[in-house]
């Protein structure tokens, strides 16, 4: 009897507007830019034709808004799920680009003693258990078939790092988790196999903004 494969697509959400650049991590009120929304119907045209049984999403209204074309296109229900939602940070509401970067202000220094844990906010360990169970949870209810959960880049990348057994110290400019795009999980049967990669709404990114982490609301520093 073969063994059936399943693939987990973590799905990145779109551009948000963001004019003033605040890292808003887990605050409501931030939706998809113009240009977001048409990233999450293009991402939506490119993959609506695998063979994709369940969908999750973050609760946060990006990852939902970025989930929506996509359910549509395959007539299924978006599960929401708070194991996928963004990383915890301390920095939540402040500014990290420009005149009024808050790393000038010493009173955040003590923040930034351990980027191995990071002591900024939630531990990667924590973030690497919560996303392995939803994904373990995905796989299961799409066996032999697909999935896709929207979900935030620190906790993609964070969970990649880990299955692939890399360190959790990193330049978050060297996140290789653009806007939209997917990393996927591949598996035989429950067994992990291996981790692609690609980049859908790639074309649609402005430069400037490919290695940005503040563009659309990463989680840095």
């Amino acid at each position: 009897m073969t063994t059936p494969d399943t693939i987990v697509h973590l799905l990145r959400h779109g551009e948000v507007y963001n004019p003033d650049g605040i890292l808003y991590g887990r605050r409501d009120g931030f939706h998809l830019s113009e240009r977001g929304r048409a990233m999450a119907e293009h991402v939506a045209g490119a993959i609506k034709d695998r063979d994709i049984t369940h969908m999750v999403s973050s609760p946060l209204e990006r990852a939902q808004e970025t989930a929506a074309p996509l359910a549509a296109a395959r007539g299924l229900e978006v599960q929401i799920d708070e194991r996928v939602i963004e990383s915890a940070n301390d920095f939540e509401g402040m500014v990290f680009k420009g005149p009024n970067n808050a790393l000038k202000n010493p009173r955040i220094w003590p923040k930034l003693w351990n980027p191995a844990r990071p002591s900024w906010g939630e531990p990667f360990k924590e973030i690497t258990t919560r996303m392995l169970e939803a994904i373990g949870d995905a796989r299961a209810a799409a066996e032999g078939h697909e999935a896709v959960i929207v979900s935030h880049q620190l906790p993609i990348w964070t969970v990649r790092l880990f299955v692939e057994g890399r360190s959790y110290i990193h330049n978050p400019r060297n996140r290789q988790c653009t806007l939209c795009s997917l990393t996927s999980f591949h598996f035989v049967g429950e067994e992990f196999q291996q981790v692609s990669y690609s980049e859908p709404v790639l074309n649609m990114i402005p430069v400037e903004q490919r290695d940005d982490p503040f563009s659309a609301g990463g989680q840095r520093p």
